[in-house]
């Protein structure tokens, strides 16, 4: 399949961040990494490609932002992104359509030209960084992606958990099949932080995430906390305030650096 060129703007990287399975939290993920490499001066843009289940505006806290729509001819439109304070541009579904909580009863193919159009079509104008939130799995969204967008590479999102690394291993098979370079594996709800030292304390296993991420034959680029704050950062829109605070999400955007 060739390549799907951006019609208005450029894109120096495009990496899609993926996931296995659901809740792992890839969505939160790409938004820390694109807050991250937003602080370090970076022009980064997101493409909301999960799009029956799309949450990266209210995770930014600018889910009542609507993004513009222009008619360019009778068969094409353009959208303008919505920009974050932090200078992120972000198209998703749910920036265009009327309610947040409507919803796509879609079947593949309007799926993949709707998605198409929101990637192609967009005044992205310079980017360094593009990420592409993907809908979890290996189904049609991510086989179009990783075989049409021009990606760069992708980042995994994980948790430390022997069931989750086996359905990881298909995911990295995938794109290994299709010649997608794979920068490396996140593991997202790795630990707990001891509030009286500075202990982790693994949930899932007694394996580190790194030894995990080395089960699979990847790259770690770092692991994540669950941390009750980062809701209710989201709850009181300063998801962005609360990353930059933390020095991990910050580490894990340098890694990428590196690997991306």
């Amino acid at each position: 399949m060739n390549n799907i060129e951006l019609k208005y703007g450029r894109a120096k990287k495009i990496i899609g961040v993926v996931s296995g399975k659901g809740g792992v939290g890839k969505s939160t993920v790409t938004a820390s990494l694109a807050v991250s490499l937003a602080n370090k001066g970076y022009r980064v843009g997101i493409l909301d490609a999960d799009i029956f289940g799309p949450s990266i505006p209210r995770i930014l806290g600018i889910e009542d932002v609507k993004g513009k729509v222009e008619i360019v001819n009778p068969q094409e439109v353009a959208f303008t992104p919505v920009t974050t304070k932090e200078g992120i541009k972000l198209v998703s579904f749910n920036s265009y359509i009327a309610r947040e909580e409507d919803v796509a009863m879609w079947r593949g193919p309007r799926l993949t030209a709707t998605l198409t159009q929101l990637y192609q079509n967009t005044h992205w104008e310079e980017l360094d960084y593009m990420l592409i939130d993907m809908p979890p799995g290996t189904g049609d969204t991510a086989l179009t992606v990783m075989q049409s967008y021009n990606l760069e590479s992708i980042v995994v999102v994980s948790t430390p958990q022997s069931m989750v690394s086996m359905i990881v291993k298909k995911l990295t098979s995938m794109a290994n099949s299709l010649g997608i370079r794979v920068s490396g594996i996140v593991q997202n709800m790795s630990y707990l932080e001891c509030g009286g030292c500075s202990e982790k304390i693994n949930i899932f296993s007694s394996k580190s995430a790194k030894e995990h991420t080395l089960e699979i034959g990847e790259i770690f680029l770092g692991e994540l906390p669950m941390d009750p704050k980062l809701t209710e950062s989201m709850e009181k829109k300063e998801f962005s305030k609360y990353v930059i605070s933390r020095p991990e999400f910050a580490e894990l955007a340098g890694n990428l650096e590196i690997m991306g």
